[in-house]
């Protein structure tokens, strides 16, 4: 589960594919409730990387179940932070705020101080207006490039790769309808983005 995470951090869909496989074949021939939940939300997280969020909660619900019958109510909440991701970008805010609470609660509650950080960020992030359409991931990356920001930069402060920081810039890109790192970076201003 861990080098799922690692893979899908770095955003090498591939490996983490192939690290989700063997994780549900291991899962399945030592028939363990704890890796067949540990499967169950890799193969949730890998969904939700491949840009397939509906699927992805369809399958996360599942790992939710799995880690509550197990009495793990960490690892519940940690799924729900997952699942509220998938949902919002789904389009369903008002099931991603639930999740979102209900995860908020339950780390509040266990006194998982880093975790619940984490989350009252996401609560941030989800109540902001985002003008243009723009992803709450889009709208930082936006920010960094209107600074002055090379992509590496933009990949380091936000701690993901060149690659998705590219992939985020051309959907800004096309969703604002500007062709160049100058004309978002005045659409920036211009929108009070910066």
């Amino acid at each position: 589960g861990a080098l799922v995470a690692a893979l899908l951090a770095v955003d090498d869909i591939a490996a983490a594919a192939a690290a989700v496989e063997e994780l549900d074949r291991v899962a399945a021939e030592l028939d363990s409730t704890y890796l067949r939940a540990v499967a169950t939300e890799s193969d949730g997280a890998l969904l939700h990387a491949r840009g397939e969020p509906d699927a992805a909660v369809a399958v996360l619900r599942t790992a939710w179940r799995a880690w509550q019958a197990l009495g793990a109510p960490y690892e519940s909440a940690r799924v729900r932070l997952r699942i509220a991701r998938a949902c919002h970008e789904s389009g369903d805010d008002e099931a991603a705020a639930v999740e979102l609470e209900d995860a908020r609660a339950t780390f509040a509650q266990l006194g998982a101080a880093p975790a619940l950080a984490q989350a009252e960020a996401m609560v941030g992030r989800s109540e902001e207006v985002r003008p243009g359409g723009l992803t709450p991931r889009e709208l930082e990356v936006v920010r960094y490039l209107a600074t002055g920001a090379t992509n590496r930069e933009i990949a380091d402060a936000l701690v993901i790769s060149e690659k998705t920081v590219a992939r985020h810039l051309s959907n800004t890109y096309m969703k604002l309808d500007v062709g160049s790192r100058a004309a978002a970076t005045a659409w920036a201003y211009e929108h009070g983005v910066v």
